[in-house]
């Protein structure tokens, strides 16, 4: 049996007679009644009584069509399914981000992305930047947003933002009195570091061993969230991106500029060489209000 003799067949006994059902599929009556014929055949039970030119369904065709409008409800969905793809290359998305911009931007462009397609779903998980890159790199996921220091073989990698980096002190501690935080500024304090492999982490080692100054690392992560959860419990101050500072500002917790600059910067990943569908392009719309570069 075929797809048009199931639909031939649910549309006789949804509309009562072979004429109704031709006209709602725009085919001839004939053909109606052949299509009906040929399934009698293959099922090998006959699904209508012929009575006075009309059909009248036999207890195994009502039987049957049971069977049939589940089946047909599938093929709706398919349908639906199938002018999604067409429209926007899928009914869903998957979106990965590093934490430090998994509590700020994203929610946000996820928010009116939701505003122009209420009816996607939305797959949001947050990662470390290379697992991140691992899943856009496998097609796993349509959209990645990664820290600059991971390798981009198998992406395709844009700029996406650049925030200056800041100090995260305790509310408490004697260094919220400075406007501003210098190397030597931190030499001895209980210092919540940033993973060796970041970027920022190791820009400041360069700077604090030009410096000659050495601050006490009690904790290491790679999360800039962590740093403030860590830095509002007391445990010492932190090199933080201050996208990530929100919920945590004046809540035994201030942020101070460090000189000189430091930045992060977070790259758009994408998978290599095809366009994106449109719906991910919508979601990138979205996401592009954010993009910032902070001087």
């Amino acid at each position: 049996m075929n797809i048009r003799q199931i639909e031939v067949f649910h549309a006789v006994m949804t509309n009562g007679t072979a004429s109704r059902a031709a006209q709602i599929l725009r085919i001839s009556q004939p053909a109606v009644s052949k299509a009906v014929q040929e399934l009698e055949r293959i099922v090998g039970f006959a699904l209508f009584h012929r009575i006075s030119g009309r059909m009248v369904p036999t207890s195994e065709g009502q039987l049957f069509f049971r069977e049939v409008q589940g089946a047909f409800s599938g093929l709706v969905h398919l349908r639906s399914s199938a002018a999604r793809i067409r429209d926007f290359g899928s009914g869903e998305i998957r979106v990965a981000s590093l934490s430090a911009l998994s509590t700020n931007i994203v929610p946000k462009a996820l928010k009116g992305f939701q505003t122009r397609h209420p009816n996607v779903a939305v797959t949001f998980q947050v990662h470390m930047s290379s697992l991140v890159r691992d899943l856009v790199a496998s097609g796993q996921f349509d959209v990645g947003l990664a820290a600059d220091e991971i390798d981009v073989t198998g992406v395709d990698p844009s700029p996406f933002a650049r925030h200056r980096m800041a100090i995260a002190i305790p509310a408490g501690h004697p260094l919220k009195s400075l406007d501003v935080i210098q190397p030597e500024h931190l030499d001895g304090h209980s210092f919540v570091a940033l993973a060796p492999e970041d970027t920022v982490r190791r820009q400041a080692d360069i700077i604090f061993m030009k410096a000659g100054v050495e601050p006490k690392v009690v904790l290491e992560t790679p999360y800039s969230t962590t740093i403030c959860a860590m830095v509002q419990a007391g445990l010492g101050v932190g090199m933080v991106n201050p996208m990530t500072a929100g919920p945590f500002l004046g809540k035994e917790l201030v942020l101070r500029p460090f000189e000189p600059g430091i930045y992060f910067h977070t790259l758009l990943l994408l998978p290599p060489h095809q366009k994106p569908p449109r719906i991910v392009g919508d979601f990138i719309e979205e996401l592009m209000n954010f993009s910032t570069f902070e001087e």
